[in-house]
C-alpha cells in the first residue's frame, strides 16, 4: 500500500480550505522518497513545511511580501503596487514601475527588507470606510489600488507597516517584523506580469521572494531548487533526444523524438495491459465533433474560453475536443443499456487541445495538444463503492510501476453552485468515503471543493525532492447523463439513468511523462529505457560477437544498441553515461572468446564479467517485471 501523507479528517466535522498551488519548486506548472537517479550531493531532503498547513509561515510570507513592496517604493518612489500574496515556496508582488528592475536592484531591495525586519515594525490591522480607505489612495496617486478597492466588500481592512506604510489587505501578518528572520529570506528573481492576468492589461514586473521560519529551511530549499534545475524535464527531454516542442508548428505542441517515442508507446502498452486486465475494454474516438455537441454537454457555456474556435467544414461548424467525455457518453448512448450490462467500464488514451496563453505553457507540464488517459465508469447507484474502490486499486497499481508511492488524497464535496438532488450528492459522497475506508488511506476533506455535476478525489503524488504533483483525478457525474437523457432498463422495466465516473491516472501523459522525467532525474528503469543495453565493442574483430548478442537480446525483447563510433574505450563508456543508458557491455577479445561480457550499470556500479546467457535471462526478467534493474545470479 501506498505511503498516505495526510491523516483522516470526517466530512461531517471540519472545513480544510485547500488554496491553489503556485507555479514553484512545490509544484512547478501545480509526486516516492527514496533514492531515483542519482542522489542529491547533501543526502536525503529534509521536510519542508507547507503553507498551506503551516499558519506562522502563511503569516511570515505575507508579512515579507509588505516588507518587499515597502522597501520598493522606498527606493523607487515612482513604482506603483498591485497585489502581493503568499505562494507555497515564498511569495511576490507585482510593480508598475517606469523602468525594469536589475539584479543590481534585487540586491538593493533585499538589503532594505533587512533594514525594515530590524527596526521592529509593528504590523496593524485597521478597518475603515470604503470613503477613507479610497482618500487614502487617491492622497497617494495609487490607481490600481482603486480599482483593488471597488472589488471589495465592507468591512474595508488595511494593514499597516509601522507609521510609513500601508496597503489594502485581508491578512493574516505577523505583529511585528521582529518575527522575521533576516537570514531565512532571499529574493529569486523577476519576471513580467499583466494587470488582473490580462494581457490587454497594462504589463507589469513581478518580484519573486521566498520565506521560511529558519535559515536551515531555506538551505534546504535552495539545495532544492537546485536539484529541480539538474532534473529539469525540459533539459533533459533535450539532453536525451526524448521530445521536442518545435516554434513552426505552434506553442504548445509535442513533438516525440524516437527514444521519446519508444518510451511512450511502453508507458502506453502496459496501461492498456492493466486495463484490459481490470476489466475495461479500450474505445477511440474522434478529434472533432459537430458544435452542438459542446452545446449539449455545456463545454460551449462552462469552457468556452479554453476551447480553440469552430471550424467549418460543409456548412456545419466544427470544433476540436477538449474532453473525450461526451464521445463516450454518445457510445453509451446508441443502443439501450440494461442493468446487466453495469458497470461499464471503457477507456481511452484520447489526445485533446485547449487554448493555453501563451505565458503559462510549460515543456510537457502545460500544453496545448495532450493525451489524457481518460475512463469512465457507467454503474448503478449501489456500484459507486466497489467501482470507486476498484479505481483506487488500479490507481495504486499503475502509479507504484512507476515508483510513485506517497500519495496525499481530497476528498471534495458539493460546492454552493451545483446540480442534482441531495439524496444523490449524499449517496455518491458517503460512496467516495466508503472506497476511501476500505482502501484504508487517509483523506481530507475540500469542503465545497467538488465539480458542480458532482463530487471528486484528488491524488497528488510525491516525487525524490518532495515536491507534490496533482495527477489522479475521480469524479462522479451527474450532468452528463442527465444532459445526453442516458438510461438503463432497470430490474423492474423502468428507465434509471446511470452514474458517471470520471478517471485518469495520469491526467495528461505529457505531464506525467514530464515528471516521471524529473522524478527519475532522466535515470529511468531499465523496463521503460528506449536503449537499455548498449554494447561497445573494443574492436572491430569483435564485433560480430556483438552483433550476435544483440539480436539475441533483441529477440527477447530487449532494446539493445551497438556503439560503432570506433572511439576508445573511456569516450564510449563516458557517451554512455552522459546518456544515461542503464546498462553498458564491454566486449573485448577475452569477453568474445569466453561468451561473456562485462558490465557497468547506472543503478549498480561494476557488475563485473557475466555470461551472455545470464544477461539476457536477467534482461527477459527485467522487462517482465517492469525492474528498476537487472537482478543477476552470482
Amino acid at each position: 500500500m501506498g505511503r498516505i501523507l495526510v491523516r483522516r479528517i470526517p466530512v461531517s466535522q471540519h472545513r480544510i480550505p485547500v488554496p491553489a498551488t503556485a507555479a514553484s519548486l512545490s509544484n512547478p506548472a501545480g509526486a516516492v522518497n527514496g533514492t531515483t537517479g542519482e542522489q542529491a550531493a547533501t543526502g536525503a531532503p529534509i521536510p519542508l513545511p507547507r503553507t498551506s498547513e503551516s499558519e506562522p509561515l502563511l503569516r511570515i510570507r505575507h508579512s515579507m511580501s509588505h516588507v518587499l513592496a515597502m522597501a520598493v517604493q522606498k527606493l523607487f518612489p515612482k513604482a506603483q503596487v498591485t497585489i502581493g500574496p503568499w505562494t507555497e515556496t515564498g511569495f511576490y508582488y507585482d510593480f508598475d514601475n517606469p523602468e525594469p528592475f536589475t539584479e543590481v536592484d534585487l540586491k538593493a531591495i533585499k538589503k532594505e527588507m533587512a533594514r525594515i525586519i530590524g527596526r521592529r515594525l509593528p504590523l496593524e490591522r485597521i478597518e475603515v470606510s470604503r470613503q477613507e480607505a479610497e482618500a487614502r489612495i487617491r492622497a497617494q496617486n495609487e490607481p490600481y489600488k482603486l480599482e483593488i478597492l471597488e472589488g471589495l466588500t465592507e468591512p474595508i481592512t488595511l494593514y499597516t507597516l509601522g507609521e510609513e506604510w500601508w496597503d489594502l489587505c485581508a491578512g493574516p501578518h505577523v505583529a511585528n517584523t521582529s518575527e522575521l528572520n533576516p537570514k531565512a529570506f532571499d529574493l529569486e528573481s523577476v519576471a513580467g506580469s499583466y494587470w488582473r492576468g490580462d494581457e490587454k492589461n497594462a504589463q507589469l514586473q513581478r518580484i519573486y521572494g521566498t520565506a521560511w521560519e529558519t535559515p536551515e529551511q531555506l538551505a534546504e530549499y535552495r539545495r532544492r531548487k537546485e536539484e529541480a534545475l539538474r532534473r529539469d524535464h525540459r533539459r533533459l527531454g533535450t539532453d536525451l533526444g526524448l521530445f521536442s516542442i518545435e516554434d513552426e508548428a505552434g506553442a504548445g505542441l509535442v513533438f516525440w523524438h524516437p527514444r521519446g517515442a519508444r518510451m511512450r508507446l511502453m508507458i502506453e502498452d502496459f496501461w492498456r495491459q492493466a486495463h484490459f486486465e481490470d476489466g475495461y475494454e479500450l474505445l477511440y474516438t474522434p478529434h472533432v465533433a459537430d458544435i452542438g455537441l459542446w452545446k449539449t454537454s455545456g463545454h460551449l457555456d462552462f469552457y468556452s474560453e479554453s476551447m480553440f474556435g469552430p471550424m467549418q467544414v460543409d456548412e456545419r461548424e466544427y470544433q476540436l475536443k477538449p474532453m473525450n467525455c461526451p464521445f463516450h457518453v454518445l457510445t453509451y448512448a446508441s443502443t439501450l443499456r440494461s442493468y446487466r450490462e453495469l458497470p461499464i467500464r471503457w477507456a481511452e488514451l484520447g489526445t485533446v487541445y485547449r487554448y493555453e496563453r501563451p505565458g503559462v505553457m510549460h515543456g510537457l507540464m502545460r500544453v496545448r495538444g495532450f493525451t489524457q488517459d481518460d475512463a469512465h465508469v457507467f454503474c448503478l447507484p449501489e456500484q459507486i463503492g466497489d467501482e470507486i474502490l476498484r479505481v483506487l486499486n488500479l490507481t495504486e497499481r499503475i502509479l507504484s510501476t512507476f515508483d510513485f508511492r506517497s500519495y496525499e488524497i481530497n476528498l471534495s464535496t458539493r460546492p454552493d453552485k451545483s446540480i442534482g438532488d441531495d439524496a444523490v450528492w449524499d449517496l455518491a459522497t458517503r460512496g467516495l468515503i466508503e472506497a476511501l475506508e476500505r482502501k484504508g488511506w487517509a483523506y481530507r476533506i475540500d469542503e465545497g471543493g467538488g465539480a458542480f455535476y458532482g463530487p471528486k478525489i484528488d491524488l497528488k503524488i510525491e516525487d525524490a525532492i518532495g515536491r507534490m504533483w496533482q495527477c489522479s483525478t475521480i469524479q462522479l457525474d451527474f450532468n452528463l447523463p442527465e444532459r445526453f437523457n442516458l438510461e438503463y432498463v432497470a430490474a423492474d422495466g423502468s428507465r434509471q439513468r446511470p452514474i458517471m465516473i470520471h478517471r485518469a491516472i495520469f491526467g495528461s501523459l505529457e505531464r506525467f511523462f514530464g515528471i516521471m522525467t524529473e522524478n527519475y532525474a532522466g535515470d529511468f528503469p531499465f523496463w521503460l529505457a528506449a536503449e537499455q543495453i548498449r554494447l561497445l565493442p573494443v574492436t572491430d574483430e569483435v564485433r560480430p560477437y556483438a552483433q550476435e548478442l544483440q539480436s539475441q537480446l533483441r529477440a527477447v525483447g530487449v532494446r539493445a544498441a551497438i556503439d560503432s563510433s570506433g572511439d576508445r574505450l573511456g569516450k564510449l563508456i563516458r557517451n554512455g553515461e552522459q546518456q544515461k543508458i542503464p546498462v553498458l557491455a564491454v566486449i573485448g577479445a577475452k569477453e568474445a572468446e569466453g561468451g561473456t561480457v562485462s558490465l557497468r550499470s547506472r543503478l549498480d556500479g561494476d557488475l563485473g564479467t557475466v555470461a551472455a546467457s545470464s544477461l539476457l535471462a536477467a534482461a527477459e526478467t527485467a522487462n517482465r517485471e517492469r525492474a528498476r534493474g537487472l537482478e543477476l545470479g552470482r
